[in-house]
Parts: structure tokens; sequence; C-alpha cells
């Protein structure tokens, strides 16, 4: 058995980042810039008003009188300067006039036709956002990275209408096992409903991927063969369950007898000890356990990594926070073990506390568990208050 960082380094080892394309910019959410995009121009494009007002030129005093000269409003500039004596009604966002110095706020104006009069207390801002105040031509905004919401509203100011990102990895999920039947179907008095592809399937859409849920492999060679054919053309391709060693466990068997050339097998964890990868063609395939938590467990510490790797962003390994012990923990054995817990915020760190139901079989916990209590191999008994490391889900 190998420890779980060595594991999760040879299957990063498998990954190559895809190759990019053009996206909208409307379906960019989400997606990993592939390559750094530039501005093609300023923003503001022009010295604009930043407020509503009265746009005036030079300095100006309490009580002045001045003649108003026009309007602008965004995206109507006014054609001419302004002068001393002068005054332009202007709007937020509407370009400022050649000489304009300041704008005077509406609340600070009293108007009467073609004049208005300055009041006893003027606000002292300038009110104008010079051209590039918030970008220049050229400023950039590095790729890799996740594109949130606001970064569509930057390219979008940049005028970039279709950044490149990396194409999205296709994921094909396949359940092995005669005990399986899918939701909606009547088991039989010997058979389960296959669980762990829904959750698998959308924690890889939420980190980007694409995913294929394929038939259900049932126990022969040929038939685990016909289900592995149909994930030609995957980017990655997982199993669950036949990963143990035993008459009955084929996978490792037929993907070898396939041209799977294995990374490993085993690893020194729990719940997912039987874990086998490698590459299957142009294919990382995971071999995943299949009990439920282990196979979601094991989803979150490699396929998720793995799905980020793809995509070109760094550091794609899961994020160990810190949390302090809500109760004492006895020591941990000879494998790393990730424990359901639940978070309760606190001053500084949060508490975090295991469920006392560790066995891999049981949902009900998993689905209440909003982190992964991280216990190394050999650590120690563990005291309320320890500081300890986490994996949120």
């Amino acid at each position: 058995m190998i420890p779980v960082a060595e594991a999760l380094a040879r299957v990063l080892a498998l990954a190559r980042p895809l190759p990019g394309e053009a996206v909208p910019l409307d379906a960019a959410a989400g997606r990993v810039l592939a390559t750094d995009a530039l501005a093609s121009r300023a923003q503001p494009p022009f010295d604009a008003s930043a407020m509503d007002g009265y746009a005036v030129a030079g300095p100006v005093h309490p009580g002045q009188v001045l003649r108003v000269i026009g309007t602008a409003q965004a995206g109507a500039a006014h054609p001419g300067p302004i002068g001393p004596g002068e005054a332009l009604r202007i709007f937020t966002g509407a370009p400022a006039p050649a000489g304009a110095t300041r704008v005077v706020i509406q609340e600070d104006v009293t108007r009467d036709g073609d004049h208005i009069t300055l009041g006893e207390a003027l606000d002292a801002g300038v009110h104008i956002r010079p051209m590039g105040f918030d970008f220049a031509p050229g400023h950039r905004l590095a790729a890799p990275r996740r594109l949130k919401p606001a970064d569509l509203a930057l390219l979008a100011a940049m005028n970039v209408a279709t950044p490149v990102c990396t194409r999205r990895p296709e994921v094909a999920l396949i359940a092995t096992g005669d005990e399986l039947v899918m939701p909606g179907e009547v088991p039989g008095p010997d058979q389960i409903v296959a669980s762990n592809l829904f959750a698998l399937k959308a924690m890889a859409e939420a980190e980007g991927a694409r995913v294929r849920l394929l038939p259900i492999a049932r126990d022969t060679q040929d038939a685990l063969a016909q289900v592995l054919t149909l994930a030609q053309g995957a980017d990655v391709v997982v199993t669950i369950g036949g990963a143990s060693v035993g008459d009955h466990d084929l996978v490792a068997r037929v993907a070898a007898d396939m041209g799977l050339d294995r990374a490993f097998y085993k690893i020194a964890m729990r719940p997912g000890k039987p874990l086998m990868a490698g590459q299957l063609g142009n294919a990382v395939m995971l071999g995943l356990p299949g009990n439920p938590v282990s196979a979601i467990v094991c989803g979150h510490l490699f396929l998720l990594p793995l799905v980020r790797a793809l995509q070109g962003l760094p550091d794609p390994g899961p994020r160990i926070l810190r949390a302090r012990l809500a109760r004492d923990i006895g020591p941990n054995g000879p494998r790393a073990h990730y424990m359901r817990a639940t978070l309760t915020p606190d001053d500084g760190l949060p508490l975090i506390d295991p469920y006392a139901g560790q066995d891999s079989a049981l949902l009900v916990p998993l689905a209440a568990a909003d982190a992964l209590l991280v216990r190394p191999i050999g650590d120690g008994a563990r005291q309320t208050g320890d500081m300890v490391g986490y994996i949120p889900l």
C-alpha cells in the first residue's frame, strides 16, 4: 500500500492539460481560462462623470451663478468644451466635456432656467473618473483561473467576447456488479440500488467536467469489456466496484487485457484502500471501491484533483483547512483515516466533531457531514481543542 500523497502524485502525473477553445462569454461561467485575456480598450474609455450634477471649469465658489450650455448623458457626449462661468448638465456615466475640472452634485445646485446658483456648502469631491481609472488597454486577466461571475463582467468590459478556455474533461462513469440496479427499478432479493454514480457525477460536473453515465457492467469479462469500450473518447474512465482482490473482481484483469498501464493499486487509507489508477489508451482510468462512502471519499481525494489538473488549474489537490477538535478521539492506525464530521463556527477556527459511526457503507452520516477530518498514519490520541486538518465537503 502506498501513502495517499504518493497516490495523488501518481494520478496527477497522468494528467495532461486539455487544449483550449474559444467560448462565448455567456457560456463561460465556471470554465477555466486557458490563455491570458487582454483588454483592447480602457475602462472608462473617457473621463466620465461619477455623479448626476453639473460639470464646471476652473475654481468655483459658493453662491456663484453659472450659465448652462447643454446636457451630456451616458452615450451622448456634449460636442464642445466648457469654459469659465459655464456649466453642463451631466448624468452619471456621461463623458466629461473638455475643460471640466469637477462635477458639482445636483443636490448642491439651484437651477433657474439656463442658470444655476451653487449652494453655500459645496461637496468637496471632484466626481470625475479619469480615463483608465479601472484599467488601461492591455490589462491582463491571467490564466489559468476558473471564471467567476465578476470575471465575466470584467472580460465584457475588456471587450473580450470569446475567452479561450480549457476544453471540459469528458468523464465516463461505470458501476459494476450483478447486485446493482438503477434508481426506480425494482431490485431483486439480492440486489441494491446503485448510488455512488450520482454523487460522483455531481461532484465532477461541479468541477467543470462533462459526465457520461454508462450502463451497469455485469460480473463477466465480456460485459465489462463491452461497457469499457463504450467509454472510448473519454478523458477519464471511472469504474466503481470490482477493484478488490477476489474471484469476482474483474476490473483490473479486463482493463489489463485492454492495455491498462497501471500506476498503482491499494492505498494506505480508509475508507477506500482498494483503489486503482493507470493509463488506458488516451484516458486516465480510476478504479474506485464499491462501498458508497469509500467511492465518494476517493472521488474527493483523486477524481476531483484529476479533473482540475486536466483543466490546467494549479495546486489541484484537496484543500486542507484547520479546525479544533470538539471532543477527544483515540489514536489512528496504519492507514490515513478520512472521517465524516460536522463543523461548528467558533471564535477563530471552527470546531470539528467526527461522527461515532464511520462504517464505509453509511450514507446518512456522509449526507449530513460538511467535512472530512484527516487523521494521518499513526496519529496519536487527540484531545478536545487540538488543532487538526480537514477537507471541506
